[in-house]
């Protein structure tokens, strides 16, 4: 039988539109209102029950403290370091950086290395705390406990560690600090102190070679006699031995460069074109640029032939000796930047015991837990009404026992 566009049946038929079902709110609160005994019981039971759990988890407290990185800045060695070659030139660009990255990430890592957290352990008593017999377990529960975090728009670093006992958090959080100072001053972390570690091992070699050559020269002047030669000569040994001086510390300052610049740096660029120029002006003073410590020319009428091994020796002390004033120069320097820079890193704000607990939120938890309860409550209701009048109705009822016996069979 076909309807018309109005609904209404065709001549031939007497079949009527069949009513369409549809749910108001009204029903919806009649079928609520017929069961909130159950809706009220059930929320009531399961709100006083979340109540009790709460009230039986221990609390916990969060103590944090904010640490500021160490910022990596070589003005001040640029500065004292253009001293070494006699110009200026170095200290023009000493505001240009060095492509030195960011290192915060770097000491998030060296925040969470097994070296500090194992320290943090054992000084704390921490396995018997967490009730764990191997450190791994307790470093993992450790970790779980604690947090370092890098401010993305502040660049600080948030260290938090969360116990029962406030005091103790705060000072867990505390001595995350102290041992991670100790860690790194066991470690060339900042640009000034990789310069000052490799300057220092430059410096304890050549103060040996300086001493070597001064007793060298020693046991020559007691074997010839010879005490001091032409004032011409040793004139030009003394200018000969400074430029291979400026030479060496020139490369070794260079080698401490390519440790933290790029080789494009313009302090590298304008180091190399410096070293270029004391080699040329050494070539010129020796005679030769393939050697730089080959014999110096001298006039040989200036020196007597039993002096000329005098000469030699004269000229390693004088080398040496100003070998160890320069490195010593940087030395200092390295030393200064490393001090101005601090104790690698600076706390801005000290972990204090918390006053209030960060977990667990018990009178959130309870809402939540109520309103949970009264939505599960109300669906169930609701659920329970529908297949009540599908049950009233014969064909659905027999659907509804068909599916019963499947499962049952199941």
């Amino acid at each position: 039988m076909a309807l018309n566009a109005n609904s209404e049946p065709m001549e031939g038929g007497d079949s009527r539109e069949a009513p369409a079902q549809e749910v108001h709110l009204l029903d919806l609160a009649i079928v609520l209102s017929k069961r909130r005994r159950f809706i009220l019981w059930f929320t009531a039971g399961v709100t006083v029950v979340a109540a009790i759990a709460v009230l039986l988890i221990p609390s916990r407290y969060t103590a944090a403290t904010l640490v500021l990185p160490p910022s990596q800045n070589s003005s001040m060695s640029s500065a004292l370091l253009s001293q070494l070659g006699g110009s200026g030139v170095l200290a023009s660009a000493a505001g240009a950086g060095l492509g030195i990255k960011n290192p915060s990430e770097m000491y998030v890592s060296l925040f969470r290395s097994r070296t500090v957290e194992d320290s943090l352990i054992a000084r704390f008593g921490l396995m018997a705390r967490y009730k764990e017999k191997k450190m791994s377990d307790a470093r993992k529960e450790f970790e779980n406990r604690t947090s370092v975090i890098l401010g993305v728009k502040d660049g600080l670093l948030r260290i938090t560690v969360t116990d029962r006992d406030p005091k103790l958090a705060a000072e867990i959080a505390n001595g995350y600090v102290d041992e991670f100072r100790k860690l790194s001053a066991k470690l060339a972390i900042t640009e000034a102190a990789q310069r000052r570690l490799f300057f220092q091992q430059q410096l304890l070699e050549a103060n040996g070679n300086l001493a070597a050559a001064e007793e060298a020269m020693k046991y020559n002047q007691q074997s010839t006699g010879v005490l001091q030669i032409d004032s011409q000569a040793k004139a030009l040994i003394e200018s000969a031995a400074m430029l291979r001086a400026q030479v060496v510390a020139k490369e070794v300052q260079l080698q401490a460069m390519r440790s933290y610049a790029t080789e494009d740096n313009p302090e590298a660029v304008i180091a190399e074109q410096e070293l270029s120029a004391l080699k040329g002006q050494l070539a010129r003073l020796t005679g030769t640029d393939k050697n730089p410590g080959s014999d110096i020319i001298v006039p040989k009428g200036n020196i007597p032939e039993a002096g000329m091994e005098y000469v030699r020796k004269l000229r390693d002390v004088k080398y040496y000796g100003t070998m160890v004033e320069l490195l010593a120069r940087q030395f200092e320097t390295a030393k200064l930047d490393e001090a101005r820079q601090g104790s690698v890193i600076q706390v801005a704000d000290v972990a204090v015991p918390p006053d209030k607990r960060s977990y667990p939120k018990r009178l959130l938890t309870v809402i939540v837990a109520m309103l949970g309860a009264l939505i599960l409550a109300c669906g169930w209701c609701l659920i329970a009404e529908a297949v009540e009048r599908l049950k009233r109705n014969p064909a659905e009822r027999e659907r509804i026992e068909a599916l019963q016996a499947t499962l049952h069979r199941s």
